[in-house]
């Protein structure tokens, strides 16, 4: 699975559910950042799953490595290094959980505002 399948995957599940246009947004974003970093950063994809459940968006990325994501500061002498805070803003209880295989990302949005 790539970044476009998986932002596919989610906005079907959001379309399910009748998720605000602001949400969808946020939620693609979020999709976007975490699956290109377990690509890029991660070893490989080994699992996504996007579901909504309790009242929020739930979206599962897991990859083959254990070392845990961090925020880098910002310096414009460097790129990128902006994808880890972004989705702590839009899902500030991301939460991750290492297993033997690596490790998964969980975070979670509410789908609708409060």
């Amino acid at each position: 699975m790539n970044c476009a399948q998986a932002r596919d995957a989610a906005r079907h599940v959001l379309a399910e559910h009748h998720a605000p246009e602001a949400l969808v947004a946020d939620v693609l974003t979020v999709v976007s950042e975490l699956v290109s970093n377990a690509i890029r950063h991660g070893e490989g994809l080994t699992g996504f799953h996007t579901t909504v459940r309790g009242g929020q968006v739930v979206i599962e990325v897991s990859d083959r490595s254990t070392l845990q994501p961090h925020l880098r500061p910002p310096s414009p002498h460097t790129p990128g290094g902006f994808g880890w805070r972004v989705v702590k803003t839009l899902a500030p209880s991301t939460f991750i959980r290492f297993h033997r295989g690596g490790k998964t990302i969980t975070a979670t949005l509410p789908l609708r505002p409060r």
